[in-house]
């Protein structure tokens, strides 16, 4: 009799098993499906600019909108190239403007979380707020005493000038992802650098750098793709063709009659100005993430 009620109570236990397995794959399959829809629905709009590149351009600017090209063709890159000073010269201020502002973000970010996370002064906590507070000004707002700032210093028209203020955007959010991710080292490894003979600043380059390199990598990728994208304060302080960045440069796609737009060469732009920010990304994704959840957790 017993015999009998262990083997009824294995078969119940294997049951319950097999049904816990079964709603633990179709959830699992649910949850993949979701996860693939929204990848198709994020990655579409890329996917479309890319065909339509390579269209030919009645075809780039039909209506209704064709599908698949008849016809792969580059006519649309090279009609991209030969607006005002070719795209090269657009693409090279924005990268300019791009690796000032990662550099200059990067050193004062560091060395800002550096002072905020390791050392202590008065009003320290305050400021700190205070930095983070100018997360909330609309950067619009303040578009016109830069423009009078740069004016009185010289600095309009030039790559140098703009980047200047792209730093200033991007280091109330770079210190606060430098701060957190400095919290999250042991201040024994400090100390063991000191008595090894190391200063603050010997200590922060040959230790502490290597440690915080996802945090920097972080504020790195931010600062990229905000300086390379960023149109409206290149609009406003910059008014000579030869210092124009790549988003400016695509506002000018229109050479049909009334201003119509090329479609064709502005989605190749489009894919130009992607290219840079996807490569970045992908290549340094891994940190990214270490970054962005490097001072969630303490201890």
């Amino acid at each position: 009799m017993s015999t009998s009620l262990t083997t009824d109570q294995s078969s119940l236990a294997a049951q319950l098993r097999a049904q816990r397995q079964t709603r633990r794959r179709i959830g699992t399959t649910v949850i993949y499906l979701v996860l693939i829809l929204l990848a198709i629905l994020f990655l579409f709009p890329v996917f479309w600019s890319l065909i339509t590149s390579f269209k030919i351009p009645s075809e780039a600017a039909a209506t209704p909108a064709s599908g698949w090209p008849s016809r792969f063709v580059l006519d649309n890159y090279v009609k991209l190239n030969q607006l005002g000073l070719g795209v090269w010269t657009y693409v090279s201020n924005s990268l300019i403007v791009a690796i000032i502002t990662v550099i200059g973000s990067i050193t004062l970010s560091t060395l800002g979380g550096y002072g905020f996370s390791r050392f202590n002064f008065r009003y320290k906590n305050i400021l700190f707020v205070m930095i983070l507070m100018t997360l909330m000004i609309p950067f619009q707002s303040i578009l016109t005493p830069l423009f009078l700032i740069l004016g009185t210093l010289r600095l309009q028209n030039t790559l140098i000038g703009l980047a200047l203020v792209y730093i200033t955007f991007q280091l109330p959010f770079g210190i606060f992802v430098m701060r957190n991710t400095f919290d999250t080292v042991p201040k024994e490894l400090e100390e063991a650098a000191l008595l090894d003979g190391c200063n603050s600043i010997s200590m922060l380059y040959r230790v502490m750098l290597v440690i915080v390199r996802p945090g920097i990598i972080t504020v790195g990728i931010y600062a990229f793709i905000n300086s390379w994208n960023e149109f409206l304060a290149a609009l406003i302080f910059m008014n000579k063709e030869s210092m124009f960045t790549f988003p400016i440069m695509l506002t000018s796609v229109r050479t049909g009659l009334y201003g119509t737009v090329d479609w064709g060469a502005l989605q190749s732009g489009v894919v130009v100005s992607i290219l840079p920010c996807v490569v970045i990304f992908l290549l340094l994704q891994r940190y990214y993430m270490q970054g962005l959840t490097g001072g969630a957790v303490k201890g």
